[in-house]
């Protein structure tokens, strides 16, 4: 499988590109299906299969259904080391196969090696050479840019699933781009990074591990160590003050070291293993570490506990992040817009349109409810009116003093102090209004209030009926212009209203004097009795 993709087979069905490889120790047998299988008995075999496989199919298919592409992140073994450090010859131990080499930089493309306990004896695919299986992969990996899936069935491998990088390098060579240490880098950050991968660093036994950039990178991501776990291979190359390194731990590894030897080309995976527990009880400086930190069979082990503790551990979340992407891209789903393929169909997609619209609008202008726009406070309403109805209060009261508005009301009372005892108690002549006519000095800000509302109306409008013509651009188009054309003969109406109001006032007499309002309310009440007396005289 090449990063998620499919490919068509000669009969016409849709199959995977997969490769499901088993070693054979006396050679190979051809038969017919989709991938290739080198039969041998491995020495790998963990206990934790039959425990780790459910959990770990149902990580492998999210991750063959690219699920990391919307950025739900996947528990990762993600294997990365320096250039040589022999991190394909661990991987080729784990595994019981072999991976092409000899092409420079042999990974190119994150290699996806899925290792699966299989049972079952019978190759699925079979090649007559080593050399033809080298040439298939060869050309996949110079083919394509997307990440491979290499799906290995053996009987007793481990249940695993690990992300080979490319080994960090820094001379380019046979053509390679100028910036090919910078594009790994890249790549290897890009996989480490996320707190859900299990970083595998290979280091050479015979390197300064504190120089290593491979621990430079994991550490910048894991400063704690407590994802990463440290392989140290070619322990018989170097294997004098081995022991201190691992011991001392100067580049913080929080899930220990694990000590192997890597397997020569012409021996068999049994007659490795076998030289390596030799080499671990035997060797005078090698022999001195803890047993529980050497071999390929531990490291199985250990990763395959690793692995199961990360899984356990993230799959409750990434089961939530997926519902809710699932419910997100349903209830965007359901907002797409239907197919219209008459006119009735449209017209009554339009008179939904205004339907929604009309009750979105008297939910918020009428009856104050904010449950649609609940995180945009502009789209409530009624307190924001409420605010600009309080600033037009305070514009009338709180003006400069060299504004003649300023003094409105102090003077229109100053005036009526001053009319007292011209004329009979609490009627004041019209004449004193007609001297200060105040109210034509503040005509200008109740105009100015009647279109700052009107102007925010407008905003709110036509907010609602782009929120429900999102999915139909022209009735969109059509209904911004209708309401910008029903708001402006709304607000002139409005204006020439207010401004009628501010007129009329300037012609009334003065009737806020409290004493006043109850004089005229005794008299009115006194009316009738006054014409029947009137009558009566008469």
């Amino acid at each position: 499988k090449m990063g998620g993709k499919r490919t068509q087979t000669d009969s016409g069905s849709r199959s995977s590109s997969s490769s499901i490889l088993q070693d054979d120790q006396e050679g190979f047998s051809p038969t017919s299906s989709n991938a290739l299988v080198l039969v041998q008995n491995p020495p790998i075999v963990s206990s934790y299969n039959e425990r780790i496989r459910p959990m770990l199919d149902a990580i492998d298919k999210l991750r063959n259904l690219m699920v990391m592409e919307e950025g739900i992140q996947l528990p990762t073994i993600v294997v990365v080391g320096d250039q040589s450090s022999g991190k394909s010859s661990v991987l080729e131990s784990l595994a019981g196969i072999s991976l092409p080499r000899g092409w420079g930089i042999c990974t190119r493309v994150p290699l996806i090696m899925r290792l699966q306990h299989h049972s079952d004896p019978e190759p699925e695919l079979s090649w007559s050479t080593m050399a033809e299986l080298s040439t298939l992969m060869r050309t996949i990996f110079l083919r394509t840019l997307h990440p491979l899936t290499l799906l290995v069935k053996k009987n007793g491998v481990p249940d695993l699933t690990m992300v080979d990088l490319p080994g960090i390098t820094r001379v380019p060579v046979r053509g390679q781009p100028l910036n090919i240490a910078d594009q790994i880098k890249d790549m290897i950050m890009k996989y480490i990074k996320p707190d859900e991968s299990i970083i595998l660093n290979v280091l050479a036994a015979s390197t300064d591990f504190s120089t290593c950039e491979s621990i430079s990178m994991s550490r910048s991501v894991d400063k704690t160590g407590e994802r990463t776990l440290a392989v140290v291979t070619k322990v018989d190359m170097a294997p004098e003050g081995l022991l201190e390194k691992v011991t001392a731990d100067d580049v913080h590894i929080g899930l220990g070291y694990v000590c192997v030897r890597n397997r020569i080309r012409d021996e068999t995976y049994e007659e490795a293993r076998t030289i390596e527990d030799r080499l671990f009880e035997t060797d005078p400086f090698l022999s001195k570490i803890d047993k529980s930190v050497v071999g390929i069979q531990v490291l199985a082990d250990k990763l395959v506990q690793i692995q199961a503790a990360s899984i356990a551990r993230n799959l409750p979340d990434i089961v939530k992040k997926i519902n809710d992407k699932l419910n997100s891209y349903l209830s965007e789903l359901n907002k797409m817009p239907k197919k219209l393929s008459s006119v009735a169909e449209a017209m009554t997609a339009v008179m939904q349109i205004i339907g929604t619209s009309k009750e979105s609008l008297k939910k918020i202008l009428v009856r104050g409810e904010f449950d649609e726009f609940s995180d945009d406070k502009h789209m409530h309403c009624t307190a924001r009116l409420v605010e600009m109805l309080n600033k037009c209060s305070d514009q009338l009261h709180e003006c400069n003093e060299s504004d003649p508005k300023s003094n409105f009301l102090k003077e229109e009372i100053a005036i009526l102090e001053e009319a007292k005892g011209i004329t009979l108690p609490n009627f004041v002549p019209h004449n004193a209004f007609l001297i200060v006519l105040q109210v034509k000095g503040i005509s200008s800000i109740p105009i100015g209030f009647v279109e700052q509302v009107w102007s925010y109306i407008e905003d709110v409008v036509l907010s609602v009926l782009i929120r429900n013509t999102e999915n139909y651009y022209h009735v969109q188009l059509s209904a911004r212009r209708a309401g910008h054309n029903l708001i402006e003969k709304m607000k002139e109406r409005s204006i020439n209203w207010m401004a009628e109001i501010v007129e009329m006032e300037k012609l009334t007499d003065y009737t806020c004097n409290p004493e006043y309002i109850s004089e005229w309310h005794r008299l009115m009440t006194e009316q009738e009795t006054f014409i029947k007396r009137s009558c009566m005289i008469i």
